[in-house]
């Protein structure tokens, strides 16, 4: 949370409390950065001095703050001192350190669907707590919302009024912030839990798109589209749309409850939590970098058969080129004879030729020996 110097005008001690910076200014009063003597800091309001001089809002400021010591729960900061009949009336809540939903978004961007719908079911379950006590809080917005380390944290319960109050001023406008405020409020209708599930739905929908549901525009125009458009989701991941279409019905009757909203989170998260590990893990692995490429098969081969290279192609010894005397290429390479196939002997062949040249061999034995013996006789 973004702290600034002290101006002149401000404060120096409240209550038993020491100022530090500014936290912020709204429509109600002036947030302070405190101390007690212990150490301890708070988050300390001051109201306008306007304000102040209205008793129906002290006695409607007085009732919010007994509601708001009854919240037990981690999601809210707890009130830590008030003084109701001060002449500015104040309130301390305990101080959370960490950036607002609205600031987180603003510097790094839309949130991804499983940490949009952590957050959005941590609060979802302060928000049961809240309305257990009887409080709703009617001013549920991105700047309200604060990331600590142990989680987000509902803060500023300044407008927060009881269920069925009216939602409107004694001078007739409407309390909240355009854009995240629910049909019912702009109508000056009674406040129910539904109104901020409708509030937590505008609100999760802006983490996880940078934009309001609503678009931008003036007052008058916003609360205009709250009550009579439907919100454009079309940038909200497909994991949560449907949900925070759900909450950003028109009609409270037709949205969730904060319980089903929990539940229903806490599942999306869980979902979408698994699915960004194993897509980690795929891009990690030594062979996702470089995707397997599935070659084509040659036209005419069929699948299974073995590839035959035909005669053309298979490579011919080295020698003179044809039509030239010089050497073609490799010609300095020792030539390889290809070795004949080898042949089946067949005996039945051979064995003829063996009776012929036994026969033959006789005959010029025989021969041999009546020419000897003519050349006897003689």
């Amino acid at each position: 949370m973004a702290m600034m110097r002290l101006r002149r005008e401000d404060p120096r001690v409240v209550g038993t409390f020491r100022l530090h910076r500014r936290l912020g200014a709204g429509g109600m009063g002036v947030v302070y950065l405190g101390s007690d003597r212990r150490g301890q800091r708070v988050a300390l309001k001051v109201i306008r001095p306007d304000l102040a001089e209205d008793e129906e809002f002290r006695s409607r400021f007085a009732r919010e703050v007994s509601a708001a010591r009854r919240i037990q729960g981690g999601c809210t900061a707890r009130v830590v001192a008030a003084d109701l009949e001060a002449a500015r009336p104040w309130f301390a809540t305990q101080y959370v350190p960490g950036p607002s939903l609205h600031d987180r978004v603003a510097d790094g961007g839309p949130l991804p669907a499983a940490e949009t719908g952590a957050i959005g079911a941590a609060l979802a379950e302060g928000l049961v707590a809240v309305h257990e006590a009887g409080v709703v809080h009617r001013d549920l917005k991105p700047s309200n919302i604060l990331l600590s380390p142990k989680g987000p944290r509902i803060i500023d319960f300044g407008i927060a009024w009881a269920r069925g109050a009216s939602t409107l001023t004694h001078v007739g406008t409407a309390v909240g912030s355009p854009g995240f405020l629910a049909p019912e409020q702009v109508r000056g209708a009674a406040v129910t839990p539904a109104t901020d599930v409708f509030s937590l739905g505008a609100t999760l929908a802006y983490a996880a798109t940078g934009e309001t549901p609503f678009g931008q525009g003036s007052s008058e125009v916003m609360l205009y589209r709250v009550v009579h458009e439907e919100p454009d989701l079309r940038a909200v991941p497909v994991a949560l749309e449907p949900l925070l279409r759900a909450c950003l019905a028109k009609s409270p009757q037709d949205r969730p409850t904060t319980v089903q909203l929990s539940v229903r989170l806490k599942e999306i998260a869980s979902r979408e939590a698994r699915g960004a590990g194993l897509a980690a893990q795929r891009s990690s692995s030594p062979g996702a970098q470089r995707p397997a490429v599935r070659r084509p098969r040659p036209p005419g081969r069929l699948p299974g058969t073995r590839r035959v290279t035909p005669p053309a192609a298979r490579p011919v010894p080295a020698g003179p080129a044809a039509g030239t005397g010089r050497p073609g290429p490799g010609a300095g390479a020792a030539r390889v004879r290809p070795r004949p196939p080898r042949r089946g002997v067949d005996r039945r062949l051979l064995r003829q030729r063996l009776v012929v040249f036994v026969t033959v061999t006789l005959l010029v034995i025989l021969g041999l020996t009546a020419v000897q013996g003519c050349q006897g006789a003689l």
